[in-house]
This record gives C-alpha cells, sequence and structure tokens, in this order.
C-alpha cells in the first residue's frame, strides 16, 4: 500500500500529468533546509510511495528540488547532533537513513537532483544516492563537505559515493578540506553531471534527463585505478602531510580518522561502506566534535545580532583613509559587491591602496570579467565627492584624536541622513572622538582586523551615547560583507585587543626574563592557537603592540620591546623584531622541546587571556559568557576544538562565567 504524502510539513510532493514526481524539500518555520529527524522521517514516505508508484508504473521518474529561493541543502541539523550521547545511539540514528539512501539509488526509474544554491554535507549525501544532478551556474551554487569543521567527516555514505563519482583525490580533497566547490569545478570533479545557466531553468533541464534516462557513470577507470595497490598508500601519505600542515591530529582527529579509513578500505568501496558509520560514531559524540559544534553555533549567535528587518540597505561605502587597513577594507567591501569610494589625501596613497587589492580580486574571482567589474567598483576619491551618496562611511586613518576630531567635524554635514558614521578606531574611545560632532549618538566603531579579508569578526563598538538603531545597523552591514558582528562597549581595547594585549606582554616579558620565544610560540601552537604569542606580536607590528599596551595600562619602559621599537625593528614588517624574518616567515632556530612541558607551558600561556576575558565579561564588554567566546575564538583564533576561552575554564573545573548583569 502506498505511503501517505498528503499531509507531509517539511516537503511538497506531487506527481504531474507525464508521470514525474516531485519532491520538493521546503521546511516549515526555517529560513534554509536542513536534514532533521522529521524531514528524514518525511521523505522515507517519499520514497516508500515512489517504489509502490514505479512498480505500478504510474511514476516515471523522481525529481528534487528546493522551496527555498537560497539554497538545496545546508547539511545535516547540526541543532539535532547534541541529542547522541553514545556510540551506539549515533549508529542506531545513522543506519535507517542509511538504508533510504540506498533504496532511492535503487529505484527503478531515473532520480535527478535539481540543485541551485548551498550543497553540502547531507545534502550532497542525498543528491549523490540521486542518478543524476543538476547544478546551477550561478556564483551562489556551492557543494561540499563541511563536516570535518564539525570534527567529523560525511556519515551518511558520502565517503564512498564521492570516491566512487569523483575517484580519490578530487574526493578526499573535498571531504580534508571542508572547502565549497562552484558549480563548474564540481561537474569538472565528477560530483555534478550536467549544468544550466540558472534555477528557472532546473525542472525543465531534471524533465528532459527523466525522460532520456539520464544515469551518472562512475570515475573513469584511470581515477579509480588511483584508489588500488600501490598508488593508494602513496596518496595516504601525501594526504597526512598536507593536512599535518594545517591541522595536528591530537586537535582535530577527524580529517586523520577519514584517512585511515580510506587507507583501510579505499581499495574496495563496498568495504568502505560497512565501515564508514563505526568510524564516524566515535568523532560525532567526542569533545572535540562537541566544542566545534559549539562554535558553529556562535557563528549563529554573532550572525543574529544584524537585525533582519530593519529597512537599511547597503549600496555604496565609502572609506577615509588609504592606508593598508583603510584599502583593504575598501577592497573587501568591492569584492563583497558594493561600489566603494576611497579617499586619502595622498593620491599616490590611494593608488598603492586599490593596486594592492589585485591580489584579493585574484583569490576570489575566477573570470577577467568578474575580476574587472570588482575592479571597476573600487573607486578612487581624493577629494571625498561620492560622500554624500554613500550608505556607510568608514573612517581609518591615523590614530590621533585631534585629526578624527577635525575629520568628523567637517564630514557630518555631507552625509546622507540614513548614512552609517563609522571609525576603526583601534584604540581610541567613541566618546572621545563623538564631542565633535553636532549628532554625537550618530556616531559608532567598526573595527576590522588584520588581515581584513582572513579576519572573521568585525566589533560594532557602542558608545555610551551611541544610538541603538545606528549600533544595528552597523551589524547589518558587518553581515552584508559576509563578516561576523560582535557587539562590544567601548572601552580601552575593546574586547579583543583587550585580551589579545597580556597574551602577548605577559609571553614578551617571558622573552625578557630568558625563555626562547621558539619555545613559548611552540608551546601555544601546542595548546592549539594558530600563533605562538611572540611570532603573533612581530606580525602585528611591535610598534603596534608598544602602543597598545600603554593605552591598557602596561609599563613597558625599558623593556625589550621598546627596545626594538626605537631602533624601528618592528617585526615582519621592518624584517626584524624579536625575530629575523625572510619571504614572509620568521627565523626560528629548531630545538626538541619534550610535550609535557610543552602542555604546561601552553596552559600558563593562555591563562592571562582567560582572565583578561574574564574581567572583560565582568565589565560589561560584552552582554554574554557565548559573545565573549565567540568573538574570542573568530578575532584572535583562539584553539576553537576547546570552544572557547570561558568555556574551557568551565570544562577545567573553573568558576561557570558569569553574565555582566549578574
Amino acid at each position: 500500500m502506498a505511503a501517505d504524502v498528503t499531509s507531509l510539513r517539511d516537503w511538497r510532493f506531487s506527481i504531474d500529468d507525464q508521470g514525474i514526481a516531485w519532491a520538493v524539500f521546503d521546511r516549515e518555520g526555517e529560513s534554509q533546509n536542513a536534514l532533521g529527524r522529521r524531514p528524514l522521517e518525511e521523505l522515507l514516505v517519499i520514497v516508500e510511495h515512489v517504489e509502490a508508484a514505479a512498480s505500478d508504473k504510474a511514476v516515471r521518474g523522481l525529481v528534487f528540488l528546493s522551496g527555498k529561493p537560497g539554497g538545496f541543502i545546508v547539511g545535516a541539523d547540526v541543532r539535532e547532533f547534541e541529542q547522541f550521547s553514545s556510540e551506539a545511539e549515533v549508529i542506531a540514528a545513522i543506519r535507517p537513513v542509511l538504508a533510504m539512501l540506498d533504496r532511492i539509488e535503487a529505484l527503478p526509474v531515473p532520480v535527478v537532483a535539481a540543485i541551485h544554491g548551498f550543497c553540502l554535507g547531507g545534502g550532497l549525501e542525498l543528491a549523490l544516492a540521486c542518478h543524476w544532478r543538476i547544478a546551477t551556474r550561478d556564483d551562489a551554487t556551492r557543494l561540499g563537505f563541511p563536516e570535518v569543521r564539525l570534527g567529523i567527516f560525511p556519515g551518511f555514505g558520502g565517503t564512498w559515493r564521492s570516491i566512487r563519482q569523483a575517484g580519490p583525490v578530487a574526493a578526499m580533497q573535498a571531504m580534508l578540506s571542508g572547502s565549497m566547490l562552484r558549480a563548474t569545478a564540481a561537474r569538472a570533479a565528477g560530483l555534478v553531471d550536467e549544468l544550466v545557466p540558472s534555477q528557472h531553468n532546473l525542472a525543465w533541464a531534471a524533465r528532459k534527463a527523466i525522460a532520456r534516462g539520464r544515469r551518472s557513470k562512475p570515475a573513469p577507470l584511470l581515477k579509480s585505478m588511483l584508489r588500488q595497490f600501490p598508488i593508494r598508500p602513496i596518496l595516504v601519505s601525501r594526504m597526512r602531510a598536507e593536512t599535518a600542515k594545517k591541522a595536528r591530529s591530537d586537535h582535530y582527529p577527524a580529517p586523520y580518522r577519514l584517512i585511515d579509513l580510506f587507507e583501510r578500505t579505499g581499495g574496495n568501496l563496498t568495504t568502505m561502506k560497512v565501515e564508514e558509520t563505526p568510524a564516524f560514531a566515535p568523532l560525532m559524540v567526542s569533545e572535540t566534535s562537541r566544542n566545534l559544534r559549539r562554535v558553529f553555533r556562535l557563528s549563529e549567535a554573532l550572525k543574529a545580532q544584524a537585525p533582519k528587518d530593519l529597512g537599511f540597505t547597503v549600496r555604496r561605502v565609502h572609506v577615509i583613509g588609504a592606508g593598508v587597513m583603510g584599502a583593504d577594507i575598501a577592497g573587501w567591501c568591492a569584492a563583497q559587491g558594493y561600489e566603494v569610494s576611497l579617499q586619502d589625501l595622498s593620491g599616490e596613497a590611494i593608488d598603492k591602496g586599490i593596486a594592492a587589492q589585485e591580489k584579493l580580486f585574484s583569490r576570489r574571482f575566477r573570470t577577467r570579467a568578474l575580476k574587472a567589474a570588482a575592479k571597476a567598483r573600487l573607486i578612487a576619491d581624493p577629494r571625498g565627492e561620492m560622500t554624500s551618496r554613500a550608505d556607510v562611511v568608514i573612517e581609518a586613518v591615523v590614530e590621533r584624536l585631534d585629526v578624527k576630531q577635525a575629520l568628523f567635524r567637517d564630514l557630518e554635514a555631507k552625509l546622507a541622513p540614513h548614512a552609517i558614521l563609522a571609525t576603526n578606531t583601534s584604540s581610541i574611545m567613541i566618546e572621545e572622538i563623538a564631542p565633535a560632532l553636532a549628532d554625537p549618538g550618530r556616531l559608532i566603531g567598526i573595527h576590522f582586523f588584520n588581515p581584513v579579508a582572513q579576519m572573521p569578526l568585525v566589533e560594532v563598538i557602542r558608545g555610551a551615547g551611541s544610538r541603538e538603531a545606528e549600533v544595528r545597523k552597523g551589524c547589518a552591514f558587518v553581515t552584508a560583507i559576509d563578516k561576523f558582528p560582535l557587539i562590544v562597549k567601548s572601552a580601552p581595547g575593546f574586547l579583543v585587543n583587550r585580551v589579545l594585549a597580556p597574551y602577548m606582554m605577559r609571553a614578551m616579558e617571558r622573552v625578557e626574563a630568558g625563555e626562547a620565544p621558539e619555545k613559548l610560540d611552540e608551546a601555544a601552537r601546542a595548546f592549539g592557537m594558530p600563533m605562538g604569542p611572540i611570532e603573533l606580536a612581530d606580525t602585528v607590528g611591535l610598534d603596534i603592540c608598544l602602543n597598545v599596551g600603554r593605552i591598557l595600562g602596561y609599563d613597558a619602559e625599558g623593556s625589550r620591546l621598546a627596545k626594538l621599537v626605537a631602533s624601528r625593528k618592528f617585526g615582519k614588517k621592518s624584517g626584524e623584531g624579536f625575530y629575523t624574518w625572510k619571504d614572509g616567515k620568521p627565523v626560528k632556530a629548531v630545538r626538541p622541546y619534550g610535550s609535557s612541558e610543552l602542555a604546561t607551558l601552553g596552559k600558563a600561556l593562555v591563562e592571562p587571556l582567560i582572565a583578561e576575558a574574564e574581567r572583560a565579561l565582568a565589565d560589561g564588554i560584552v552582554e554574554t559568557a557565548d559573545l565573549a567566546d565567540a568573538g574570542i575564538i573568530f578575532g584572535t583564533g583562539f584553539a576553537p576544538f576547546r570552544g572557547g576561552p570561558l568555556h574551557y575554564r568551565a570544562a577545567q573545573g573553573g568558576a561557570a562565567p558569569r553574565k555582566a548583569s549578574e
């Protein structure tokens, strides 16, 4: 008896007069499609119905589409991962899903996945179980396996199916990197079979694929041979070496366990299919995965600070100050599709700043046309003639109060009434700058971090007199340019610089006392930091470190830091600081250190950062411990697998972090 498809909540199901079944995923009450328990249960109802209808010759094909305008399926519902506390529970939950995907693949009629927008994780695994995959060429379409970012790897059959379709090199690279592929790259890899211009072409292309009985072919023989002996051990060795450059196995085990799985079973995909789940389950319930899922939720909390229906739209951005930071802010906004004008007293500085964005545009845009369009959006404006047309105006000039006040005093009358007025200051309080304005409540801080293109966090600074509407508009803008906004109270160092300062200053004091900078940096990396405190100080610039330290009350007079700055040895940018820098990298003495010794030292090094995070929360710099953790993870790179400094403190038996209001 056919299953009942009339009361589905997350899917819309119909059979047209040509006998084609259409399964449209439109999850109730959600802006995106994710494969949670109810959507999967309803999908099984659809599969059972199509099985019965196909056997009766009432259905000649099945098409999966999305009812959401922006994406196909973003993956499994991460929120539901928390219900699993044991490997047995994970295995029990996965097995029915695997069986259902096998049933989809075994359907006697063609099954087509019609993809527009994000097709990630479990969404891509569903698509791989289909017989034919069609994707739009639209730049919004992205396919990939981001699971490693959550401390796991594909668990719905994605390991062996992706290798079957794309071969071991492309498939393993996609799973190990967690990166998203454009549709053209996914087709070249073998994950997609057909491309169409836009989502309006999907239904017609799917109809033709069913009429022609399209069935995707597995990877060519030459690609498939790469997973056999003796090539597989060579690939495994290279995979481990490349992975080790990006992540340590004790911090992020998932990619290494995936490589182990491929090493053991890659020669026989039937065996890989059987062993995928037992290898996946321990990762799902690991502390690393729990903490990385927490980081994902923190990123969502940051995005939630931007109001959805503000009635404020950004089309044009004006940046004043064409130094490294100002030019990079302008370049990033142009790369995100906005018209950007760049102002500076020096025409030469503007030209240099615009030219410096060539690398960013080359990385982000594959075609000459897209790259040329981005360059055309970045406009030199030495006199600030485009200020009045801008929706966002960001000041990024020298860190001098008198200069900023004079600039804002002159600027205020030129602005459109709705425009955001912001300073990128990293050290001067909003309350000190704002009195120069006739309407001081208009001024907020929008504080980017260097390098702009790589750092995901932007602090949105709320001054004592800043209007809440302006702060929320600032958050909306930051989200619009694909960054994470963090609302912070105006105070010396805000949040990120405030917690970084003691971390770096205390480490530099250790160097002063005779400890090797290489040892300190290695200990910090052993803890999970992306870069050690001494290398970080050199990278940021020792002159900047000294200035921020003074603002925050650190007495560095007579220190090695002060002496290096006095000698104009600023670190990476001058070629010498605590380290000598060659080809953009520090020259370090290689010495062996014991893992236990490094572990103890690493915890000691991050202690000042954690303690300062607790004080910042108590001072109300951010509203909650979760937001503090989010800001410090995305603003400093604090070991994501530890879940954030305050979470880490609590997990180690420290006092539970309190909200500022408590």
